[in-house]
């Protein structure tokens, strides 16, 4: 690749630490390994720590089959079977002079590590990631992928909806200098979601920089089921709000909107029972914003879905209805979530 950072010559470890928390991913750990090893980047200058949570399908065996051919595949033990604890354990054994996370539940552009390593060189960055492309399977799995790609789905998440090159609060999974670690601290056990907003806020606070950059690319595949991804958001709005506590200002305002909006069909009937007709006038102004917008991006979404949907591809207004349907579910789940976060985050206070 043009203007890459070339393999260090002569150096005692490898260049980078690619480190892969995992637990139960026998479905989706070779298809990660696959494009892991099909980088433009020499494969002996890169080593391979997948870190396992305790799985109980398949998922070592899996890796196992991947070692015979690639010995710089490394299996370690990770008993407390959260993503923070993995990545610490993995940048604690990692040898390579940048680390980056990778995400099993994703494939990686052949030039991923390569344009990684560019752009820390390039930017001086203390992490550096790139676009986000969401897709599912099946018909729910890719209505639930425009909607996880859709500004009116998620907000203003930079790296899943687009945007320029440049400087940004976090990144998806991240390209790290070693030295990073070494500065700002690890990963925060406490949190088994969002550990890496609040790594990469710690980063900012204390002068650090995250870098965005569009040539860096990667598929997540996404949950594919309604249950799924209703689970998904109501767990994310409740860590959402846990973080918040032990970690004030890690998170920000867009991942609150969705509480504010359940709040908000809570709170606007009340008042106007309690206090003023008026209320109700808010409300129906508010719902009717809310379902004006989600039919704009609903349609907008349905049509490009219809045309570029290879294998089975649905009419445009099959798609816009479900997306009427998942983008209320998505946002009433996750701000249900960040409700139940309330209670959760008063016990673990001091």
């Amino acid at each position: 690749m043009t203007g890459a950072l070339e393999p260090a010559a002569g150096a005692a470890g490898p260049d980078v630490s690619l480190i892969i928390p995992v637990r139960n991913e026998e479905k989706h750990i070779d298809h990660c390994l696959r494009s892991v090893f099909a980088q433009d980047f020499p494969s002996e200058r890169m080593e391979i720590l997948v870190v396992d949570g305790m799985s109980a399908d398949g998922t070592r065996e899996r890796v196992a089959f991947w070692q015979k051919e690639h010995p710089n595949v490394r299996l370690l033990e990770n008993r407390e079977r959260t993503a923070p604890c993995a990545m610490n354990i993995g940048i604690r054994a990692a040898r390579g002079r940048c680390i980056a996370r990778l995400d099993a539940h994703s494939s990686y552009a052949p030039d991923y590590i390569s344009q990684c390593l560019h752009y820390l060189e390039k930017t001086g960055a203390d992490n550096v990631g790139g676009v986000l492309e969401t897709k599912g399977e099946g018909f729910w799995g890719t209505a639930i992928a425009l909607m996880l790609s859709s500004p009116f789905g998620v907000g203003n998440a930079s790296f899943r909806v687009g945007a320029a090159d440049g400087y940004v609060d976090t990144v998806p999974f991240g390209a790290f200098r070693r030295e990073t670690f070494e500065r700002y601290g690890y990963f925060d056990e406490r949190l088994t979601r969002n550990q890496d907003y609040e790594l990469n806020y710690r980063i900012r606070r204390q002068g650090g920089k995250i870098y965005l950059a569009n040539a860096i690319k990667l598929t997540y595949y996404s949950r594919s089921s309604v249950g799924a991804i209703a689970r998904n958001a109501f767990a994310n709005g409740r860590w959402n709000i846990i973080t918040s506590f032990l970690c004030p200002g890690a998170m920000g305002a867009r991942h609150f909107v969705p509480f504010a909006f359940v709040l908000s069909l809570l709170l606007l009937p009340a008042a106007a029972l309690c206090l003023s007709p008026l209320f109700f006038l808010a409300l129906a102004a508010e719902l009717g914003l809310y379902f004006l917008l989600a039919f704009v991006f609903a349609w907008g979404a349905g049509r490009r879905a219809a045309t570029a949907t290879a294998e089975r591809p649905a009419p445009a207004p099959v798609y816009f209805m479900a997306l009427l349907f998942l983008f209320p579910l998505f946002h009433i789940c996750y701000g249900c979530g960040s409700a139940a976060g309330l209670g959760a985050a008063r016990a673990l206070l001091p």
